[in-house]
């Protein structure tokens, strides 16, 4: 083999290794905008789930064994189980899963928490509800049963207690 045909070959491999490092490098930047926008078509998927049961009633200590009714922790656990997030029952449990995130990073699909009704102090979670994104969320309580309600304003920006991200 002549010099002439060896450095042909090097600069061939050596292009082919920079196309093919290339591709990797793009691919892995992929899967990883791939990996965060499941997380948030989850949330999404998780959201628009519930939509679908707007206006059904509520009743406290509602069976999670029926869609006819719902009370907000059961409610959670619904939405939520259909896309294969297994919450505990109670509101109170389900505020001590998955991790901690600031109001301000609240992510569609983010659990928040509230000390709200007769039985609020500031400090028992009393309520909980899904975040839809845009300072709106999606719950049950009282006579709307599920329903959107504005996280900032009124009684859930008093009552607003914390956050968990569960996805």
């Amino acid at each position: 083999m002549n010099r002439h045909n060896i450095i042909k070959k090097v600069i061939i491999a050596g292009i082919a290794a920079t196309i093919g490092f290339g591709t990797f490098a793009i691919e892995g930047t992929n899967t990883a905008q791939a990996s965060a926008a499941t997380t948030t078509s989850l949330g999404q998927k998780i959201i628009n789930y519930g939509e679908k049961y707007m206006g059904t009633p509520y009743q406290f200590g509602a069976s999670t064994s029926t869609t006819r009714y719902f009370d907000c922790s059961s409610f959670m656990k619904h939405i939520f189980k259909k896309h294969g997030v297994d919450l505990p029952r109670t509101s109170v449990q389900q505020s001590k899963v998955g991790r901690a995130v600031s109001k301000s990073n609240l992510k569609k699909g983010d659990l928040v928490f509230f000390s709200s009704g007769s039985r609020a102090n500031g400090h028992n979670i009393t309520h909980v509800a899904v975040y839809m994104g845009n300072g709106k969320i999606l719950h049950t309580y009282g006579k709307p049963g599920v329903t959107i309600s504005n996280l900032n304003s009124g009684n859930w920006k008093r009552t607003y207690i914390k956050a968990r991200r569960v996805l």
